[in-house]
């Protein structure tokens, strides 16, 4: 029953699941609709929200973006990814395959979301090759599954930004420290039990079929994923003072340790203080040192570069969305009508949905905290719910419905060689199995 149920939602995501950026179309094209019928604005007017929000996360894409580039540079260095070879070494057969690379996947997406899609997409290449016979489509999407943790690690943009003295919403709900959010028994109960359940919901996915049925397998055949860098030069060659300066591991060494004394510098000044720019800047300046030389950094660069396509292309768009939510009222009239039904039980359940739900058309997390926090906050505040288990269930509704939203997973399958239906009819199951754990954390814990 359960690989029937699973083979169900597979075939009908092949069958109807648009290409990523057409789903971004189809969800301006229904906020623009609803927005005219639900908030009473004019067409003329949504078109105006649209354009006016259009432009409006060119910053916060230029740094997810960055994750991805700077994730996959550290991801492709030699020291990394003999790393993820000696990983790749503990799956045998295709169950392995599959708990080994959710299990890593997720624990990376714990420390830092963007480098935890990029290694979960290239342990599972390396872990392919070993297993030939693993369900490709399947260990793709077991590597995905891990990004459903990352709201509840250490990257997750909410419980930082909330922990920060002069975010936004300090006037009305103080600062939060991280040991009442990510550290709270609520939230280590959701993550531990979601990295302990999720390798084993994703084993009994596997189906007995052909594993690279409509897949593309040429990614994992090649050697093109190994080969990061360039080949080593020549020393009898002779170079000219440009190529002296490319392939000096003293340049590279310099600015690396000038990065490092920063990052000493800012959690001296700032304590852990782990941001998305501190973050992407230590990814950045591991790389540079563990590529040894500015030319084979930079052909890693170039590498890296192919897999934010989507994401460049596409923020604006979700942008426009945001915009049009915002400025007409309706994200407004969908948090107000979940607070409307709420006790201070249940408040914290019904913002988890809520963020669900907004996280179709709003796929940021700090992003979708600007949008609901003015909401559900002064709505905790003032029927006596939990402020900080509020916030981290916008944060847990964010991550997820990440699991059939999209836009996050173009990254792993840029890099997979894979479009988002050959993975969304698994990533259906996990979606409907993680609100057990969550909800159980959220109103019982």
């Amino acid at each position: 029953m359960f690989k029937s149920i699973t083979s169900f939602f597979d075939r009908m995501v092949q069958r109807y699941l648009p290409d990523a950026f057409l789903f971004a179309i189809i969800l301006t094209l229904i906020v623009f609709i609803l927005g005219i019928g639900f908030t009473g604005s004019s067409p003329i007017q949504m078109v105006e929200y649209w354009g006016g929000g259009f432009w409006d996360l060119l910053a916060f894409a230029m740094q997810m973006s960055l994750i991805v580039v700077t994730g996959y540079i550290l991801a492709s260095t030699p020291v990394v990814r003999n790393i993820l070879m000696k990983i790749s070494k503990l799956a045998n057969t295709p169950g392995q395959a599959i708990l080994l690379v959710t299990f890593v996947s997720a624990i990376a997406c714990l420390i830092n979301y963007g480098f935890g899609l990029v290694v979960g997409a290239l342990l599972a290449i390396h872990v392919a090759k070993r297993v030939p016979t693993v369900d490709y489509r399947l260990l793709m999407a077991s590597a995905y599954s891990g990004f459903l943790l990352w709201h509840g690690g250490l990257s997750g943009s909410i419980p930082l930004l909330i922990a920060t003295p002069g975010h936004f919403l300090e006037d009305t709900m103080g600062t939060i420290p991280v040991t009442e959010t990510l550290f709270s028994s609520f939230n280590i109960f959701i993550v531990v039990v979601l990295l302990i359940t999720l390798p084993l919901l994703n084993r009994f996915l596997m189906k007995s079929r052909d594993p690279l049925n409509n897949t593309d397998s040429s990614t994992w055949k090649s050697d093109e994923t190994d080969e990061s860098v360039e080949p080593s030069v020549d020393p009898s060659e002779k170079l000219t003072p440009a190529e002296r300066l490319e392939n000096s591991q003293i340049i590279s060494m310099l600015i690396g340790i000038m990065g490092f004394a920063f990052i000493v510098y800012h959690f001296v000044e700032n304590g852990f203080d782990l941001n998305i720019n501190i973050v992407n800047f230590i990814f950045l300046f591991l790389g540079i040192i563990f590529h040894r030389t500015p030319r084979r950094f930079l052909q890693s660069v170039t590498n890296a570069v192919k897999n934010v396509g989507g994401i460049i292309i596409q923020f604006p768009f979700y942008a426009g969305i945001m915009g049009m939510m915002v400025a007409s009222g309706l994200s407004e009239q969908m948090s107000l009508w979940f607070v409307n039904i709420s006790t201070d039980f249940t408040l914290p359940l019904f913002t988890f949905i809520s963020a669900g739900i907004v996280n179709f058309f709003v796929p940021s997390g700090g992003g979708q905290w600007a949008v609901q926090g003015p909401i559900m906050i002064p709505a905790a505040i003032e029927i006596g719910a939990d402020t900080a288990k509020t916030a981290m269930a916008v944060a847990w509704g964010d991550a997820w419905t990440n699991m059939i939203q999209p836009f996050w997973a173009l990254p792993l399958l840029a890099i997979a060689g894979l479009k988002v239906r050959d993975i969304m009819g698994f990533c259906v199951m996990i979606l409907i199995y993680s609100f057990i754990p969550i909800s159980i954390g959220l109103l019982f814990f």
